[in-house]
């Protein structure tokens, strides 16, 4: 049987609640949006590694996630994530340019529903996914949130978003 566990860590963003299985660190939520579950009561070595991770991201000195991670959703949701996972720190891509990787460029609203769905906020890049006309869309932390993250990782400064190779435009 599969024990599901969270773990409220403290971030930039405010509190997040980390949910983890016994092998796979499974959602992220932001602040507002935290469900119940049963809290952690014994260390999760998934949930410290995450913990560490989003701390080190947060700080500045982790570009890339190294967790195991369990998202659930269709086959082409799973797709769209593995998309989004090939974003490297500091780069952004439309919806159009996710669509186009998948090979289906006519998929931009499916995609786009895919990325609203991502479980794993953060870890699984959807922050870095923009409008084609370069403006910040829709984010399951609100747009705040999604700048912040930018910021962070310098693809968002005070005049705005920072065009990337693989940005359209």
């Amino acid at each position: 049987m599969t024990t599901t566990v969270t773990r409220l860590i403290e971030s930039p963003l405010g509190t997040l609640q980390l949910v983890a299985n016994d092998t796979a660190l499974t959602a992220i939520h932001f602040p507002g949006q935290h469900r119940t579950a049963a809290e952690e009561r014994e260390p999760n070595a998934v949930l410290e590694v995450a913990s560490a991770q989003l701390a080190e991201y947060f700080a500045g000195s982790r570009r890339v996630f190294d967790l195991p991670l369990a998202t659930g959703g269709t086959e082409f949701q799973q797709a769209v994530w593995q998309a989004l996972r090939a974003i490297p720190w500091g780069e952004l891509r439309s919806y159009r340019d996710i669509a186009c990787a998948l090979h289906n460029p006519r998929a931009v609203r499916a995609v786009g529903a895919a990325n609203g769905r991502n479980p794993l906020p953060i870890v699984v890049p959807c922050h870095r996914v923009i409008g084609a006309n370069g403006s910040l869309t829709g984010f399951a932390g609100g747009l705040a949130a999604k700048a912040l993250l930018l910021e962070l990782e310098g693809s968002l400064t005070e005049e705005g978003v920072v065009p990337t190779s693989g940005n359209s435009t």
